[in-house]
């Protein structure tokens, strides 16, 4: 049993009651987990997605023509 629980639960006697407190305590961090690996897909998702953006952007920066690096040239 978790030891928050203990301060607020007597220590369970009988087997049976153990054996839900661990079936429970399990099936929560089983949810957590479930949980913390959803969120981390759609953040990777999000992520790749942003990404793959921003390629796009340079690619289509880079084609275009730079104006900054005329006013360079001149100050020479």
């Amino acid at each position: 049993m978790p030891e928050e629980l203990q301060q607020i639960v007597p220590a369970p006697r009988s087997p049976i009651i153990q054996e839900t407190f661990a079936a429970i305590s399990s099936t929560s961090q089983f949810y957590q987990e479930v949980k913390s690996r959803e969120a981390l897909k759609v953040y990777c998702d999000w992520y790749y997605t942003v990404a793959q953006k921003h390629r796009q952007e340079l690619e289509q920066m880079r084609g275009e023509l730079n104006i900054l690096s005329w006013f360079r040239l001149r100050r020479r």
